[in-house]
């Protein structure tokens, strides 16, 4: 379910990021709607997919400066990179959220002689 969720919080904040970056929503906070589906839509993100994030949110104004560059497009196409950077970085900070959070039991649970299994360590 949780995966399901993710998955379309992930469609919207991408279809939203397009749709923004080329009409005026008029007074809705684009920039607050793209953060909150992207922090739904990384409470199912898999590690694997971090570091593509990562990369992806350190990228993207590069690429958006880059296409700007194209003539009757391209302030459409940086405004739809930057919409994109914002909607990946919030989908990144609640992965990292749940990773440190992992991290942090793994390392209590190591300190009180259980390991994450449950099982009693043995000398």
């Amino acid at each position: 379910m949780l995966k399901k969720i993710g998955g379309l919080a992930r469609a919207l904040y991408i279809l939203l990021a397009i749709v923004a970056g080329v009409v005026t929503l008029g007074t809705m906070d684009v920039a607050l709607i793209l953060v909150v589906l992207g922090l739904i839509a990384g409470l199912s993100m898999p590690r694997e997919r971090m570091v593509l994030a990562a990369a992806a949110v350190i990228a993207l104004p590069t690429v958006g400066a880059a296409l700007g560059h194209i003539p009757a497009v391209g302030a459409q196409l940086t405004a739809i990179c930057g919409n994109l950077q914002t909607g990946i970085a919030g989908a990144l900070a609640s992965a990292l959220a749940i990773l440190l959070y992992e991290l942090t039991m793994d390392g209590v649970m190591g300190l009180t002689g259980a390991g994450a299994t449950g099982k009693a360590a043995h000398a």
